[in-house]
């Protein structure tokens, strides 16, 4: 993790490729909270079994069910896919940046070769923005400023033209 520059870097496990992942400054005070619990080991979140191994998505599943979250509600891929469809239909980020923050192949041939683009300080903006968005349903969900059932995005949050 990159506290400087408020990233994590790694190496792909399906591409073998480096990742650099923005992160909002939330995620790194959590991440930072996080760290006298988890140490200093390869993993953020390492295995029960030895922290020379993540934390399997099953391990997560099983924190859902724990939770009361059934497979119908929420699986741990879920939380991809809802970051997915927000950032893009509620947020207005450019599918290509949401693309690159999931480590997702650029699906071209082409593409593939050619693009060399990483889009960090874009990246790191929307996942600002994606932090602030999410405090701010928290905040309703609480009814700090929940109006009839709607969502009141602040203005700073809005749908983005890019």
């Amino acid at each position: 993790m990159n506290r400087d520059e408020q990233r994590i870097e790694i190496t792909a496990e399906k591409t073998h490729q480096q990742h650099i992942i923005p992160i909002s400054k939330q995620a790194l005070e959590i991440l930072e909270t996080l760290q006298p619990i988890t140490g200093n080991g390869d993993y953020i979140f390492p295995s029960a079994r030895g922290r020379s191994r993540c934390m399997s998505e099953n391990a997560v599943r099983v924190a859902l069910r724990s939770m009361g979250y059934d497979n119908e509600t929420m699986t741990p891929h879920g939380f991809r896919a809802m970051a997915r469809t927000l950032l893009d239909e509620e947020l207005g980020f450019r599918v290509e940046w949401i693309e690159q923050q999931l480590a997702h192949a650029v699906k071209d041939a082409n593409g593939r070769a050619y693009n060399r683009t990483k889009h960090i300080k874009q990246r790191t903006d929307m996942m600002q923005r994606w932090a602030d968005y999410l405090d701010q349903l928290k905040k309703q969900a609480k009814g700090e400023s929940f109006l009839a059932g709607t969502l009141n995005v602040p203005n700073n949050l809005s749908r983005l033209e890019y």
